[in-house]
């Protein structure tokens, strides 16, 4: 089980995902009160669920000040204290609340007051060692990520990159290069059984640092399983356009002598075109990898060690675009954009 209490990047990537949160704040009970259209928590309501002492909050708050703000802690102070105050105990817990100020959020005479969202609510949960109740927490916020991705997506993340709108016209795209690249690599490059998978594999190494089989071992592809069906279009793209120029790159060597390339004269051509285009691909590749890599992390569970340094928080966005309402499976955008597809299938 994932360790939330040690990774910012693992509580990231469950706090962007808008559509578990919803599921924890529908499951867990812990009833808030809306101010400025977002549930609020204060600090005593807070510290009474995790069932420690304040300053075991006020420590937190401090050492992850950043983090929960982020994720919308605050203090309200002036005007918007005010408005807070004003507020009356409604559908929130009483029982959370001081017995003095039964019918009051907080304390009229208190200068300033702390306030989580639930976002920062749950943050705070994922952080806190000392609490038995933040414990469970933790386990029942992992259990609704794993139901919500469920939900989704029908149990299984291995083609979850299809869902995005973009994937189908990429996969197209990079079918057509591939064929170009194939065509070179006939054309051009004398017999040799071993031509395809190795100049494939340079391809990839150059991108995202991983031959074919090493990509296979981390997403368990069966020997059968494309592994570009399981890619994000944003890899697909770069991988055309590696294809599209190497191809041309072989083209030219071949009219200037007018003779087959051998095969290790291939790789060394490949160097040049690597050496060449260098400044030109890193952005694109940086962008790739640290996709492949945080998205693989998140979404599928699986960890490209040579990839690691490249790992972030997947955005919110990404949530929306694999999970939200424009994903679909690949059958109904097929179905949906047929006339479309034909024309990039026929280009």
């Amino acid at each position: 089980m994932k360790n939330l209490t040690v990774s910012q990047i693992e509580r990231g990537n469950i706090l962007n995902n808008n559509f578990a949160i919803t599921e924890m704040y529908e499951g867990l009970g812990f009833i808030g009160v809306m101010f400025e259209g977002k549930f609020r928590f204060t600090r005593n309501m807070v510290t009474n669920y995790f069932g420690v002492d304040e300053r075991t909050i006020d420590r937190y708050l401090s050492q992850y000040a950043d983090e929960l703000t982020q994720n919308g802690y605050e203090i309200l102070t002036g005007y918007r204290l005010k408005l807070f105050k004003n507020l009356h105990v409604t559908d929130i817990n009483v029982g959370d609340m001081p017995e003095e100020h039964e019918n009051q959020l907080v304390n009229q005479k208190a200068p300033s007051i702390g306030l989580f969202t639930f976002k920062a609510f749950l943050n705070l949960g994922m952080l806190l060692t000392e609490s038995t109740k933040a414990k469970e927490l933790r386990s029942f916020i992992l259990n609704i990520v794993i139901d919500v991705l469920n939900k989704k997506i029908g149990g299984s993340t291995k083609y979850i990159n299809q869902r995005e709108e973009e994937f189908l016209p990429s996969a197209i795209r990079e079918y057509n290069y591939r064929q170009e690249f194939t065509n070179a690599l006939d054309n051009y490059i004398e017999t040799n059984k071993f031509k395809y998978g190795q100049l494939t594999d340079k391809i990839y190494v150059s991108i995202f640092k991983e031959k074919s089989k090493e990509y296979r071992k981390i997403l368990n592809l069966g020997i059968k399983e494309s592994i570009r069906s399981t890619m994000y279009s944003e890899v697909l793209d770069l991988i055309a356009s590696y294809e599209n120029g190497f191809a041309d790159c072989l083209k030219k060597e071949f009219e200037k002598n007018q003779l087959k390339i051998k095969l290790s004269e291939a790789h060394l051509l490949f160097k040049l075109f690597e050496e060449t285009t260098e400044k030109v691909y890193e952005p694109l590749r940086e962008k790739a990898r640290s996709l492949m890599a945080s998205r693989d992390m998140a979404f599928r569970d699986a960890l490209h060690e040579k990839l690691s340094e490249y790992i972030n928080v997947v955005k919110s966005e990404d949530f929306q675009k694999f999970l939200g309402e424009k994903s679909k499976i690949l059958e109904d955008r097929i179905e949906e954009n047929k006339d479309v597809f034909l024309r990039l299938k026929d280009r």
